[in-house]
């Protein structure tokens, strides 16, 4: 019988031989999961590949594997033990993955196959061996690409920060929601320079430092709290600097010189200051065991478990991830309440149709939509408002309305969302900025017979439809007002050319053409 050995048990354990029938069914089960969703599993690997917000992920599985190497003394001390009971929180994870497909929201897909996989290892292998690989396991949620819903927020606190700085500085500053001018130039704290891919590395690498280094719960948090507040004060840092060399020399300089900056040099900067300050504080010894397996397994039992627990754990586990997808396939089936085969734009009393949509060529993205139509308006004042409308006569797998490219903009386009503003309740509210044009845009979403201004809503609107057979009809309307310069507001016109059009939910229905 093999032995390894642990000093936190006090000398030589020997390993359990029931792992020579665990470990491959546990294998086999994680590959299945794999399998049987690996249109998710693709799609998470491309993300990873292709989105540079993600790419941190593509080093959370290597790092899973070294953490549960130094453990394997430890681990496979352990006897592993199937908890069938485990099968429940595997089948909810299936649930889960459905109504992120039924709804078409990849981040709950993502983060319930991922939630699979963890599950999977107290159902083959017990819930010793899963307290035993606890950090493991919890590491496995920076393989889900999340964080995107942060950089609104993140591009305030850097616009904000900017201008602190710049008027700090002394330097002339006038901010516009995201964008800053200062006399010799203007500036937008995009997407890009949001932060959000670094602060989310910084997370997964502040916790990852954590662990290994510090055994005070105290010293932990604060790593992790301090990475996370030193990682947004940089990027603010970085995005004055820009703008501030700007003043001194000219914005192009500025640009090379921030191109240059806010690489993964950046980060690496980060990171070293983040070891380098917290290497005064290391409370962990290099040779400090994982875990004492005696404590989780004071005894081990007198019989390792017969092969035949551990394939009735793998086939129970594949049973509950197959109830997913195979009822998926079935709410795929459903067809569509109508064949949609263009759209009118409408009549709406005291506005008329005119050629034109302002001089920015704005338009909102949904090219997946079964139909789309942009139409100007205008009244007897001389005020222009675009209305645009996308249908779906049934969403489904590459034609959701709530999906990435969709939106009021293109991404990485001319087009940068500059603020909300006050609208009707249930519609979503912004202003749009392309220098020198602003637009002032309302927006509903129409799903079936319910209306929302949000993509979570119209996601569950979808998923309530979709799941007990509603209305397949879906869409957009939006209303828009565009003018030169910050100063003023289309609320007035937009406004009056709602009362006009009517409920979003009417006109999308009267627009519409049938076969």
């Amino acid at each position: 019988m093999a032995t390894i050995s642990s000093e936190a048990a006090g000398g030589d354990i020997p390993a359990s031989p029931a792992w020579r029938l665990a470990f491959p069914a546990w294998a086999a089960l994680a590959v299945g999961i794999l399998l049987l969703f690996w249109q998710d599993t693709a799609a998470l690997v491309s993300l990873w590949l292709n989105n540079s917000t993600y790419q941190h992920a593509l080093l959370v599985p290597p790092i899973i594997a070294y953490l549960v190497w130094i453990r394997r003394g430890e681990v496979m001390s352990l006897t592993p033990r199937p908890f069938l009971p485990a099968a429940g929180l595997l089948f909810i994870g299936g649930v889960g993955w459905l109504l992120g497909d039924v709804a078409g929201v990849a981040l709950v897909r993502h983060t319930a196959l991922i939630g699979m996989l963890i599950v999977s290892v107290p159902l083959v292998l017990g819930l010793v061996v899963a307290r035993g690989l606890t950090f493991p396991l919890f590491y496995a949620i920076f393989m889900i690409p999340f964080g995107d819903q942060l950089i609104p927020w993140l591009q305030m606190i850097t616009a904000d920060m900017c201008i602190l700085l710049l008027n700090l500085f002394e330097v002339p500053a006038y901010i516009d929601g995201v964008f800053i001018e200062i006399p010799n130039g203007s500036f937008e704290v995009a997407e890009a320079c949001s932060g959000v891919r670094f602060l989310i590395a910084m997370i997964a690498f502040s916790v990852l430092v954590a662990h290994l280094c510090f055994k005070s719960t105290l010293r932990r948090v604060v790593c992790v709290v301090s990475a996370i507040v030193l990682s947004i004060v940089a990027n603010g840092i970085r995005a004055w600097g820009t703008i501030y060399i700007a003043h001194l020399t000219d914005p192009s300089f500025a640009r090379g010189v921030d191109h240059v900056v806010y690489g993964w040099v950046f980060f690496a900067v980060i990171m070293a200051i983040v070891l380098g300050v917290g290497w005064f504080f290391f409370d962990r010894p290099v040779d400090d065991p994982a875990f004492d397996p005696r404590r989780l397994e004071p005894a081990p039992p007198r019989r390792a478990p017969i092969a035949r627990r551990f394939v009735i754990a793998l086939a129970v586990g594949l049973v509950a991830a197959l109830v997913a997808p195979a009822y998926a396939l079935i709410v795929a089936d459903r067809a569509a309440d109508m064949r949609i085969a263009g759209l009118r734009a409408p009549d709406i009393p005291g506005w008329s149709k005119v050629d034109g949509s302002g001089g920015s060529g704005w338009q909102p993205l949904y090219d997946n939509a079964t139909a789309t139509l942009m139409q100007t308006y205008r009244d007897a004042e001389g005020r222009e408002v675009d209305l645009f409308l996308a249908a779906y006569e049934r969403q489904s797998e590459d034609h959701e309305m709530i999906a990435y490219g969709n939106g009021l903009m293109e991404p990485d386009g001319d087009w940068s969302w500059g603020r909300n503003i006050d609208g009707p309740p249930t519609t979503r509210s912004v202003q749009l900025q392309k220098r020198p044009y602003v637009r002032d845009v309302w927006q509903n979403f129409v799903v079936g017979d319910r209306i929302s201004g949000g993509d979570y809503q119209a996601k569950l609107d979808t998923l309530r439809a979709k799941l007990l057979g509603g209305d397949t009809l879906a869409g957009t309307v939006v209303i828009s007002v565009e003018r030169i310069g910050s100063r003023g507001t289309g609320a007035r016109a937009l406004e009056d050319f709602r009362a006009a059009l009517g409920s979003p939910r009417q006109v999308l229905s009267d627009a519409v053409l049938t076969d």
